[in-house]
């Protein structure tokens, strides 16, 4: 058995992880943006993104397991 508030902090710090990556995720396609507008290569830079994009991926599948988890000790 798990503890529910530690499980409730762990929610905290995911939606924290999630918010943080989507920032990035953000930042990065304005990043994107701004070499196309130059005629500069994207492609390392979409790279990246997509590379942000799984790991928001996998910090939301991440929130969802820990969501069960706090809905299975109800």
């Amino acid at each position: 058995m798990s503890d529910p508030d530690q499980e409730r902090r762990h929610l905290v710090q995911a939606d924290g992880h999630i918010a943080e990556c989507k920032d990035h995720i953000a930042r990065q396609q304005r990043m994107i943006e701004q070499l196309a507008g130059r005629g500069q290569p994207t492609e390392v830079a979409q790279v990246m993104l997509e590379a942000l994009q799984a790991t928001l991926r996998a910090f939301e599948a991440h929130r969802k397991l820990i969501i069960a988890q706090i809905d299975d000790e109800r």
